[in-house]
């Protein structure tokens, strides 16, 4: 992927370094885990994280080392803040251009980088968890060491498959501004919650149609993202995870559907065509 590698973004926030307030204990963490595990929505939490990881089970659902967690979260790695300040920018940009094509005014997701764990208006963040779109307060958090894991435990590397994960909690963000989040409360694998991850991914394929069109895209940026959504499919993570594929406890799709609806926002580049909530067949 091309980018502006010196690039700074003012809607960056970050925390890295800042002390988080420890793991995920007491009654915000176990509600934020309920939430991820049951698809509760409207309660004292709302935060939707990229790929059900944390559906694996509570903890470090990774399998990151507190080594691995800090490699990649230093202060110092400018590097990496600067690529997220860049693709999250380019995204809004693209959003803000397509919304007011429709009349319509996009209102900016700010994105919060932390170490380890972070408090937000959903309860406590946790890297282990994977990123996460917070409704409450209208942001992304990701801890940095994600993209590791990504490269190496999910088997999706490469600056675009990145790049995928952000334009992925931005989706959430205009399912969240056009008030559709609340249709994510049921589970299963024609449910709401899948609907609403689908959606999501569809709006990154639309935001990939928009990078394409500008020259951003470089050879098999296309393929690293669809090995990113395939990665994080409900079925191949139950089946990573030991035990066997169970649909009716499904909350993101499958792989396939992930890759389905993502190659159909890249091919139209039109937000009309990620309506996953009316599709007959996800």
């Amino acid at each position: 992927m091309r980018w502006k590698q010196d690039h700074q973004s003012d809607y960056v926030e970050d925390r890295r370094g800042a002390a988080g307030g420890g793991g995920m204990a007491g009654g915000l963490g176990l509600l934020f885990l309920l939430f991820r595990r049951f698809g509760i929505a409207g309660v004292l939490v709302g935060a939707v994280v990229l790929g059900g990881l944390a559906l694996l089970g509570g903890g470090n659902v990774l399998g990151l080392s507190g080594a691995e967690q800090a490699q990649t979260n230093t202060a110092a790695n400018d590097q990496g803040k600067a690529f997220v300040s860049f693709v999250l920018d380019d995204v809004q940009q693209t959003w803000t251009d397509l919304y007011r094509a429709r009349q319509k005014q996009y209102q900016p997701a700010r994105l919060v980088l932390f170490s380890e764990s972070t408090q937000s208006a959903c309860g406590f963040g946790q890297a282990a968890t994977g990123p996460f779109y917070c409704p409450g307060d209208q942001r992304v958090y990701i801890d940095l060491s994600f993209y590791e894991a990504l490269r190496t435990r999910l088997g999706a590397p490469g600056d675009f498959a990145q790049a995928y994960v952000i334009a992925h909690e931005i989706g959430h963000h205009l399912t969240n501004l056009e008030q559709n989040l609340g249709k994510g409360r049921s589970k299963g694998a024609e449910g709401g919650s899948v609907r609403v991850e689908l959606q999501a991914d569809c709006y990154a394929g639309v935001w990939a149609h928009s990078a394409k069109k500008r020259q951003l895209l470089e050879v098999g940026d296309f393929e690293e993202a669809m090995r990113a959504a395939e990665a994080i499919g409900d079925d191949t993570l139950q089946k990573s995870a030991g035990g066997v594929v169970r649909p009716e406890s499904f909350t993101h799709g499958t792989s396939a559907q992930r890759m389905r609806w993502f190659e159909r926002g890249f091919t139209t580049g039109q937000p009309e065509a990620c309506d996953t909530f009316a599709a007959a067949e996800l």
